[in-house]
């Protein structure tokens, strides 16, 4: 890449995409362009088609995705499944048609089947059946890395997919109908300290593993992967080591400062049993993550609660 590139991010103002937008900006990139959905529906064929016509991105990344936790994603399956496919079907097809020099595609650590070996390695995509509650999704993300390698077999693009593993970070959705386990967790040990440290009340039994990967770090990989990277392969993004919910439970816990009990609701569902990246392909291209997930949590929450008080002010 180019200094003077025009990158067109799809889903800036999303954690991911804002995250991108702040990695490029402090490495000098001049000239990236984005549009909010009110100005740009990507689910809007025609629409796609005229922005790419007048504005020619040199480079794109999407990272424009409807997006949840597992209750969101078991609830609204049409949604999950039509809406991304829409997103990446029209933004990957009409970044072909305007002769776009590199796009990046992100996908999900849900691509990979319930019960693949740990840890995930890019080999294990499509050998089993994937986990019943985010199914919808995950074959949504799975169409979109099969477009990128498509689209490369056919027509030489050079399209490339990164899976990311579990985000946290700077712009997380707190809202606990359709937020992730990291920032819900954040938000109920808030709220429970400020309710004179009242029990918490988590889904499931606590025992599944996670990865989780502060998005600054993701937004480093994407860059990373950009200018170094031009193989049909995806490429796993993630840290290369996880933890339970339950200790992930304990952290959050000890960096909110709440004092009160944990009660655990083991009729929830759990969701796949682990999910651990094998990033050794990511490592062998020279990049490894820099944000430990204690410091990461203390950060995040810092600023959870400064917007918070910015809100009430």
């Amino acid at each position: 890449m180019n200094k003077a590139d025009k990158i067109y991010i799809a889903g800036h103002r999303g954690m991911v995409g804002s995250a991108i937008i702040r990695n490029l900006n402090a490495k000098g990139f001049t000239s990236i362009i984005y549009r909010t959905s009110t100005e740009l529906d990507l689910k809007n064929q025609q629409a796609v088609i005229d922005f790419f016509t007048a504005e020619k991105p040199n480079i794109v990344v999407v990272a424009a995705a409807k997006v949840g936790g597992i209750m969101a994603n078991n609830t609204y399956r049409a949604e999950f499944l039509y809406e991304n496919l829409m997103i990446e079907a029209n933004v990957i097809h009409q970044a072909y048609m305007a002769g776009v020099s590199k796009l990046l595609f992100l996908g999900s650590s849900c691509i990979y089947p319930k019960l693949a070996p740990q840890p995930l390695n890019e080999e294990s995509l499509l050998t089993g059946l994937l986990e019943p509650t985010n199914e919808p999704y995950a074959i949504a993300k799975i169409a979109g890395i099969k477009m990128c390698e498509a689209y490369r077999d056919q027509y030489g693009a050079n399209f490339i997919s990164a899976m990311p593993t579990n985000l946290y970070g700077p712009n997380d959705n707190y809202d606990l109908q359709n937020s992730h386990v990291l920032p819900a967790f954040i938000r109920k040990f808030h709220e429970a300290k400020l309710a004179d440290n009242g029990p918490v009340e988590l889904w499931g039994t606590g025992t599944p593993l996670r990865e989780f990967m502060h998005v600054d770090d993701l937004a480093n990989a994407c860059v990373f992967l950009l200018e170094n990277y031009n193989e049909k392969q995806f490429v796993n993004v993630g840290v290369g080591t996880d933890i339970s919910i339950k200790d992930l439970a304990l952290l959050i816990q000890e960096v909110v400062g709440h004092k009160g009990d944990l009660n655990w609701d083991s009729n929830k569902p759990d969701g796949t049993p682990r999910k651990l990246m094998n990033v050794d392909k990511l490592h062998q291209l020279g990049f490894h993550h820099s944000i430990d997930l204690k410091e990461g949590i203390t950060s995040v929450y810092k600023d959870y609660v400064e917007k918070l008080e910015s809100k009430q002010d």
